[in-house]
Formats: structure tokens, C-alpha cells, sequence
């Protein structure tokens, strides 16, 4: 004896839209757990998950009035359907050329002017604040020379100041 295979989500939301187009009336969320197992073999434990899933894809209109939410859809929504999925596929499409379109962009971004006149500004500072503490270091040295009398090259040995020590060009 076989076991009997549940439907699929897809084939409840297509069995929920026929239950609507052939029922052409609008429907609480308890009138539609009492007729979907009975018309089309859904189970009464999915159909909240079911009418919400084709709510929220828009096959279903509903409105709440009062206390209670109701439920409709025609078969002239059926018609939009088609023109839905052909606007969502062109949506991917140009998300999908917008992606390689950014991803084009962000290789010729280091050619753009404004990040070129960004980098030299950032480099002219970079070179002075470089002099400015080579300009300190120079400073420091010369204080020493002075108030201890340490030489040059034993101040730069101590210090591990390289001999080719000097401001940035």
C-alpha cells in the first residue's frame, strides 16, 4: 500500500486561485479552511499559509472590514498574472545589467578626476607631515647636540635614525 504524497505549495496556490476564479465571491479566512480540503484537496492546517502566500504575491486581494478580513480574487486578476511575471523577469534582467554595470564602473574608478585630485591632495599631506616630523626629529637632534653634547652620529646609532635621513621631495 502507498503512502499518499502531500500536494506542493505551488499546486495548493494554484488550486486556491482556481477554488476563487470558479467561486467568483469574496471569502473569510474560516469559510475558505471549510471549503479548500472539501473542493480541492488542500489541508485546512496550510490554507492561512497559502491565501497569505498568494496575498502577498498579489493574486489575492483582501481587505479588512471591521473585525474580519476578506478574501477575493477574479479570473480577470488571472489575466495580470502573465503581465506580472513578465514585468518580474524584466526586473532581473536590468538588476542583473545594473550589477555589471556597477562592477564596469568600479574598474575605471581610479581614472575618475575626483579620486585622482583626492589621492594628490592626500599625498601632499602625507609629504608634509612626513617633513614635519623629520623637520621634529632634526629639532630633538640639535637639542641634544647641545644640551648633552652628543654627537651626531651617536644620537642617529642610538636612535636608529638612518644615515640617509632627510626631508621628502
Amino acid at each position: 500500500m502507498s503512502k499518499k504524497r502531500g500536494l506542493s505549495l505551488e499546486e495548493k496556490r494554484t488550486r486556491m486561485l482556481e477554488l476563487f476564479f470558479e467561486r467568483k465571491e469574496f471569502f473569510l479566512l474560516k469559510e475558505l479552511e471549510k471549503i479548500a480540503p472539501k473542493e480541492k484537496g488542500i489541508t485546512s492546517m496550510s490554507v492561512k499559509e497559502v491565501v497569505q502566500s498568494l496575498v502577498d504575491d498579489n493574486l489575492v486581494d483582501t481587505d479588512k472590514i471591521g473585525t474580519s478580513v476578506y478574501f477575493w480574487a477574479y479570473p480577470s486578476k488571472a489575466i495580470h498574472t502573465d503581465e506580472r511575471n513578465l514585468i518580474l523577469e524584466e526586473l532581473t534582467q536590468k538588476e542583473k545589467l545594473c550589477k555589471e554595470l556597477e562592477q564596469e564602473l568600479e574598474r575605471y574608478r581610479e581614472c575618475d578626476p575626483e579620486v585622482l585630485e583626492n589621492l594628490q591632495k592626500e599625498t601632499l599631506m602625507s609629504k608634509e607631515g612626513a617633513n614635519r616630523w623629520t623637520d621634529n626629529v632634526f629639532t630633538i637632534k640639535s637639542w641634544c647636540e647641545r644640551k648633552f653634547g652628543l654627537e651626531k652620529k651617536m644620537i642617529d646609532k642610538s636612535f636608529g635614525i638612518p644615515e640617509d635621513f632627510d626631508y621628502v621631495e
